[in-house]
């Protein structure tokens, strides 16, 4: 059954559990570029969202099935929260971004939340009400 799988490799070609070459997508330098930038505009949109306090930093890496975006935000207090996705590359041509603007502003609503709520969750227990 292992050789049914596209996990199993090719004998002397590539390891169990590794993909091909040609199977993780190769990223032209336009596309590095955009991919870049998008994600830089993700960035710069979680931290429109968020109090100068936060933290906000991007990152693009390569990974088994092509590149890796990872956004994450440190709040003041409590835990770190961050996004990591696959861009797709799939579409054909020269596209103008890689990350649609609505997947950003997702993304980053979501980023801004997650990073609200750790802040809220961390101090809950030490704010007294000051009235009800």
């Amino acid at each position: 059954m292992n050789g049914n799988t596209p996990y199993a490799g090719l004998p002397g070609e590539t390891g169990a559990g590794q993909r091909a070459a040609a199977d993780v997508p190769d990223l032209s330098r336009a596309q590095k570029r955009l991919l870049h930038r998008d994600v830089s505009r993700i960035a710069a949109r979680t931290r429109e969202f968020l109090p100068n306090e936060y933290i906000v930093d991007a990152d693009v890496s390569s990974g088994l099935t092509g590149p890796q975006v990872t956004v994450a935000v440190r709040p003041p207090v409590g835990h770190a929260v961050s996004a990591g996705f696959t861009p797709d590359l799939e579409d054909g041509g020269a596209p103008e971004e890689v990350i649609t603007s609505d997947e950003r502003d997702e993304v980053a609503r979501g980023l801004a939340a997650s990073a609200a709520l750790q802040v809220k969750q961390a101090v809950s227990d030490n704010v007294k009400p000051t009235g009800k």
